[in-house]
């Protein structure tokens, strides 16, 4: 064996044994870093405002719009199912100003198109569908290493026929964006690749003028409105009507969602029912396991492995643990607990300290459930992972600090 292979081999086995290349496929799924061999030249970003009026400009002037009977003057009712992060699912202070000026440009510009609210009553009138992302992305406009420009993705999608009417892609400078979640997506406790979600990014995302729109969004709009406005209202404060319109929305075909779940617990806590709140989490965990990955936001002080001291945020941490531990025990699931942590900090710190705090709930689950000591194993992948890599170390970037719990084959363990 050459040097060369020895070198690889001794750096490869321990990369392997974390689950990195596993996880890699995993953890990517809308954009992987190139070789070196075939790196993108870096993309043309623009300022912010300038890309999402050049994007939205080229979504409507390009439509191909369905052509109405007798040849008769149209105006088409559209409306937008809220803007995304491309990587975490999440509404931000950004996507929701880009909303507010795509309404502005369509008044201002394209009188042809009717603006409507994103609700159920509207989604029966088989109006035009405008969707959105607005993914972090490095000089090559991929989701991997140092993420510091924004890719502006819309589709204009059509009810009627079921396809993709319009595209427009732009690349933003970072001045002037604001990517703090918005009060629903900042307060929710958990995290997972969800169907809905991944449907939604994926109508916008890899698509074309002509395409079909993905089955997994198309089969759960209509939830998706009354997932909207539950939002809303939690947004707004109303917990009582925000938690009847989850519960309505768990009724509907498609409304088995983590957003849905994620409301209903913080609904139901924010209302001080604490049982229903439990059994909500109970339900986010299932949801998690069944998709094999749950990632949860235990935060902790920093560089420790003691919990966050926000008392509103930590009491209910509790609570968290004891429906991880009694759901995994009763599906006799084996989990791998990987830590995480923000892209601030020497990296082999930060492995270190995300190992650590993996063990610490490994603990915490234990002191629930104590056989779930040999059902268990701690792992810390530190910033690799990193799903919004902003490393801003607050609600911006909390989900690059969440603890992961991940479906394993139980010969694992032990």
């Amino acid at each position: 064996m050459t040097m060369f292979a020895r070198l690889y081999d001794q750096i490869s086995r321990p990369l392997f044994a974390l689950g990195l290349v596993v996880c890699l496929g995993v953890c990517t799924p809308f954009g992987a870093g190139a070789t070196a061999d075939d790196t993108p030249p870096p993309v043309q970003a623009i300022p912010y405002d300038q890309a999402v009026v050049k994007a939205a400009d080229t979504l409507f002037s390009k439509a191909n719009l369905p052509t109405a009977s007798g040849g008769a003057t149209t105006r088409y009712v559209v409306v937008i199912d809220p803007l995304i992060d491309g990587m975490t699912g999440a509404q931000s202070v950004a996507t929701e100003s880009m909303e507010k000026r795509i309404v502005e440009l369509v008044k201002a510009k394209y009188p042809q198109f009717d603006v409507q609210p994103f609700t159920a009553a509207n989604i029966a009138r088989s109006p035009l569908v405008f969707v959105g992302t607005f993914t972090p992305v490095n000089q090559q406009g991929q989701t991997a290493g140092d993420r510091d420009i924004y890719r502006i993705c819309f589709a204009l999608l059509d009810i009627n026929s079921g396809k993709i009417i319009s595209k427009a892609r732009e690349f933003s400078q970072p001045a002037g964006v604001d990517i703090t979640p918005t009060r629903f997506f900042k307060d929710s406790p958990a995290w997972t690749q969800d169907p809905a979600v991944e449907g939604y990014i994926k109508t916008c995302q890899g698509t074309q003028p002509g395409d079909p729109i993905n089955e997994l969004y198309w089969h759960r709009i209509m939830a998706a409105s009354l997932i909207n406005e539950a939002i809303a209202a939690y947004d707004s404060g109303n917990y009582r009507r925000s938690r009847s319109l989850y519960q309505d929305a768990l009724k509907m075909d498609g409304g088995d969602q983590l957003r849905v779940y994620n409301g209903l617990y913080l609904t139901n806590w924010q209302l001080g029912q604490r049982a229903e709140a439990g059994q909500a989490f109970g339900k986010i965990v299932d949801h998690g396991l069944n998709n094999r990955r749950l990632g949860v936001k235990f935060l902790f002080k920093p560089g420790s492995t003691e919990f966050y001291g926000d008392r509103k945020a930590s009491k209910q941490y509790g609570l968290w643990l004891d429906r991880i531990a009694h759901r995994a025990s009763l599906s006799q699931t084996c989990l791998e607990i990987v830590g995480h942590t923000s892209r601030t900090g020497p990296e082999p710190l930060n492995e270190r300290l995300s190992q650590l705090r993996a063990g610490r709930v490994k603990q915490g689950l234990e002191a629930q459930v104590s056989s779930l000591a040999n059902r268990t194993i701690a792992n810390g992948v530190g910033s690799r992972e990193t799903l919004v890599g902003t490393g801003t170390d607050d609600a911006r970037d909390a989900l690059d600090r969440r603890v992961e719990f991940r479906v394993i084959d139980c010969s694992k363990p032990g």
